[in-house]
């Protein structure tokens, strides 16, 4: 009989339940994302508790067997959120540990072929995206942003960003997600935000503080549907650059099946000259 082993959703809550396979050997695992919708109450149906000392065991007794960029794949494989991403990361791991060293490289192996895809698919949205964020300034000095990626590669845009913006504070958010990051010139650390209550940087909680979503929920936050402040000056600054595109176009060269191209219709909302058009 088959187990189905229900997990937060992280990838410690995975290398948690991938630790229970091993120390319970299970022989029939099943690994899926917990959810309110599912009763659990199921034969065959358990909810692993996530433990980061487990997850460790697992993650790091991986990294010793594997190169980093293996490691960083099935990584970016998690991070793609695929349906089922999460026993196809397991069966991964399993040969690596069968095997003492991680089986990337082979194509013809319809695991490896999995995980190297779902990760290309991740660094392609990653690098999308890092060319398409556009900060607009909220008071005199925090930036703000958020995006809705198809992927969750919010982890992966931090060193980016981190070095290329060090001297401003800053705050890029996933609203597909509902969790951003945050930069205070010092450190990155993940942050909610309520959008219901507009008030500026104080209504950004860490999520390292809060033990308990209610305090999310209860905390401020900003968009413009809310109340969300600009800056003025960020306002004219818009609206000169939107000046500056409308100069340079020339209209007589478009071509819309060139122009789609490299800048897909899904990623207009991200550029203010394009506000018009979507």
């Amino acid at each position: 009989m088959t187990t189905t082993l229900l997990y937060d959703g992280s990838l410690n809550g995975l290398m948690t339940a991938i630790f229970t396979i091993y120390d319970r050997k299970i022989k029939l695992p099943i690994i899926a994302l917990d959810s309110r919708e599912q009763n659990h109450l199921f034969e065959g149906t358990e909810l692993v508790i996530t433990d980061p000392d487990k997850a460790q065991r697992v993650w790091k007794r991986f990294n010793s067997l594997c190169e980093h960029q293996d490691a960083h794949q099935v990584y970016c494989a998690f991070l793609s959120e695929i349906i089922g991403i999460e026993n196809t990361i397991y069966e991964y791991l399993k040969m690596t540990f069968t095997a003492q060293k991680a089986p990337g490289g082979d194509s013809a192996n319809s695991t490896v072929l999995k995980i190297t895809q779902a990760a290309k698919m991740v660094h392609h949205e990653k690098h999308r995206m890092e060319g398409l964020v556009r900060f607009h300034l909220m008071d005199e000095e925090t930036y703000y942003v958020h995006i809705e990626p198809d992927f969750n590669i919010l982890p992966l845009l931090v060193s980016h960003f981190k070095n290329q913006y060090t001297d401003q504070k800053w705050i890029i958010y996933d609203l597909k997600r509902n969790f951003g990051i945050s930069y205070d010139l010092e450190t990155v650390q993940e942050v909610q935000i309520d959008f219901k209550k507009a008030r500026g940087q104080g209504g950004v909680l860490p999520t390292r503080v809060s033990e308990n979503s209610s305090d999310v929920a209860s905390s401020g936050g900003f968009r413009n549907s809310t109340g969300l402040r600009i800056n003025s000056n960020e306002i004219n600054y818009k609206d000169l650059w939107n000046q500056y595109f409308n100069s340079a176009y020339v209209k007589s060269r478009k071509s819309l099946k060139l122009h789609l191209e490299y800048v897909p219709k899904r990623s207009w909302r991200y550029l203010s000259e394009k506000y018009k058009e979507q």
